[in-house]
């Protein structure tokens, strides 16, 4: 069974920084792509970067020059480096994967989420 587990999530001061790690594990034969998107009570969940096995990378505008995804692809794990942190970076961050896994003798390319981390980011 196919599993992401977030970690990284905290407290932290505005203009700090955090990093953000999601490992995948179970019957994966492929990543194609991983990402993190967010999401702030009330409002609606946002992608925040996506990256590829080949390490090809999109941030939204608002990560840009601040928030830096990468990927290990050994490891099946991706990475969310934030600094500069702001309060409006608040929210739940969520990692997502879009993998070649095997399931019941066969295989399937698939979508996956993790349980979400908290960021609080406030003085």
């Amino acid at each position: 069974q196919v599993r992401l587990v977030e970690s990284g999530g905290g407290l932290v001061q505005p203009g700090g920084s955090l990093r953000l790690p999601c490992a995948a594990s179970g019957g994966i034969f492929d990543i194609y792509t991983m990402a993190w998107y967010r999401q702030a009570p009330g409002k609606q969940r946002d992608l925040v970067a996506i990256v590829t096995a080949t390490s090809s990378t999109n941030h939204a505008d608002f990560a840009k020059g601040r928030f830096t995804i990468s990927i290990d692809t050994a490891e099946r794990t991706v990475y969310l480096q934030m600094n500069s942190l702001k309060p409006e970076d608040t929210a739940v961050y969520y990692c997502n994967a879009d993998l070649g896994v095997y399931s019941g003798g066969a295989s399937a390319r698939s979508d996956y989420w993790g349980q979400g981390t908290q960021v609080t980011v406030s003085s």
